[in-house]
């Protein structure tokens, strides 16, 4: 987790989005949590569309969400 917050650091990353599936969010949200804004999703609300299903499109299909509700007016 401290490698993670390292590189996440180095990227130039202020904030982190994630699903909270089951517990694994928890040590995750506790080692960034204070240096990082961070949002839990709920995966029921995030469901992505019809598709290939794999970790690398959920994190760019959360990634997705997290941009336009940034720039959201």
């Amino acid at each position: 987790m401290l490698e993670l917050a390292d590189w996440l650091r180095q990227a130039g990353c202020t904030a982190v989005a994630m699903e909270a599936t089951g517990v694994y969010w928890k040590p995750v949200w506790h080692v960034l949590g204070e240096e990082f804004a961070l949002v839990l999703a709920n995966p029921a609300h995030i469901r992505n569309v019809p598709g290939r299903k794999s970790d690398l499109n959920d994190a760019s299909w959360i990634a997705d969400l997290w941009i336009c509700q940034e720039f959201r007016v």
